[in-house]
């Protein structure tokens, strides 16, 4: 099962999570994947460290580096150098979240690497754009994809400070982003021949992540409202408590279709025909009495027991607020093809999937992520063979 990009060679030039996590996910996918370091390494190597993981563990670059080949290259030497732009003279793929000066100055811009190669598909991640007054700008997520696209001050209710985001957050979707448009630029060589650049940033990824709130703005002027539990406009779409203190979500987004089973469910049928709750409008203009009245009676029992109630009910869509525990121990999740087993040794370790079934050419890992310049000797070899 060696994915629908069997035979793909792709070249990484990738630092920390965005550019590494395209290049993971095509490894995932079937390519292979030859990752440049330089002799310190992918400063990802370093995130076990910086979370106080135990021994020499590193979830997060195991995560996006996994069926890798790692090579190291001393890019300001002329051996590592001609190495360096030799790589991608035969590679269908070329990755990289370098920013642009820097690839210029080593010659990995793209009309560099191009000119050998014009078949090449180019695949670049940048923080803010390749153009404009901060198109050089260093970046990571937190700046780009979730403080300066607006995501942050819309996660933020009034009056409260910003929550932080997870790690990776805008990365991995800008790395999802990167891999299916060099896979669209794949296609496109089949057609026409010629390779292209493909690109996507950081601030980008972010602001398409709010474009429900940011087209609104562009096309009216106008803002949605920053929700707020115990105010939020339409009720049914709201969080709530349970006896035992779990939270849940309803999402009873259609109020036609989901208004009657969450009242039937709480035993209220009477609320259809209440003045004050039978209309969306009134609804809205009664919010806070309704949240307040839902979370009496969500007081009285725990989340299993309304679980079943809710499952009495078809159209009421809900769903429980889960922690990691309660994820890794949900069987629709291992169901779904959450869980994947990468070799490790003779045995296998558990690690997340990437979100992408391929069900007439399916994929699976097939190694851990590389040791520091752990196939440098291997790809030299090739190049040699290569060039013999």
């Amino acid at each position: 099962m060696a994915g629908p990009l069997e035979g793909v060679r792709v070249v990484e030039l990738g630092v920390w999570v965005a550019g590494p996590a395209a290049g993971g996910i095509l490894a995932d996918w079937g390519a292979d994947v030859v990752k440049i370091e330089p002799p310190a390494g992918d400063p990802g190597r370093m995130f076990g460290r910086m979370l106080g993981v135990d021994g020499e563990s590193n979830p997060p670059f195991e995560m996006d580096n996994r069926g890798k080949r790692s090579i190291v290259l001393e890019l300001t030497s002329a051996a590592g150098a001609a190495a360096v732009r030799e790589l991608p003279a035969d590679a269908d793929v070329f990755l990289t979240n370098v920013r642009p000066a820097t690839l210029k100055r080593i010659g990995l811009d793209f009309a560099a690497v191009t000119a050998a190669n014009p078949r090449l598909v180019y695949g670049l991640i940048t923080g803010y754009g390749e153009i404009g007054p901060d198109a050089d700008r260093a970046a990571y997520d937190v700046a780009a994809f979730w403080a300066r696209s607006g995501l942050a001050h819309l996660l933020t209710r009034p009056g409260d400070t910003p929550p932080f985001q997870r790690g990776g957050m805008g990365d991995h979707m800008a790395g999802m982003t990167l891999a299916g448009a060099v896979c669209a630029a794949l296609v496109a060589r089949a057609r026409t021949g010629a390779g292209q650049l493909v690109s996507t940033s950081l601030y980008r990824q972010g602001a398409y992540t709010v474009s429900f709130d940011l087209n609104t703005f562009l096309l009216t002027g106008n803002t949605i409202a920053i929700g707020q539990r115990e105010t939020m406009g339409n009720p049914c779409m709201n969080n709530y408590v349970a006896a035992d203190g779990r939270r849940f979500w309803i999402v009873g987004l259609q109020a036609g279709r989901h208004w009657p089973p969450l009242c039937r469910a709480v035993g209220r049928p009477e609320w259809l025909t209440d003045p004050r709750f039978d209309t969306p409008q009134a609804r809205a203009a009664n919010a806070v009495e309704l949240i307040a009245a839902l979370d009496e009676v969500f007081a009285t029992k725990p989340l299993d027991e309304w679980s079943e109630t809710f499952a009495a009910e078809p159209d009421l869509f809900w769903s429980p607020i889960n922690t990691l525990e309660d994820v890794v121990g949900d069987e629709q999740f291992h169901a779904a093809g959450g869980v994947v087993y990468v070799p490790d040794g003779d045995g296998s370790t558990p690690m997340v999937a990437t979100p992408a079934d391929f069900h007439g050419t399916p994929w699976e890992p097939r190694s851990a992520a590389p040791k520091l310049g752990q196939h440098t000797d291997e790809i030299l070899a090739e190049l040699k063979a290569r060039d013999a």
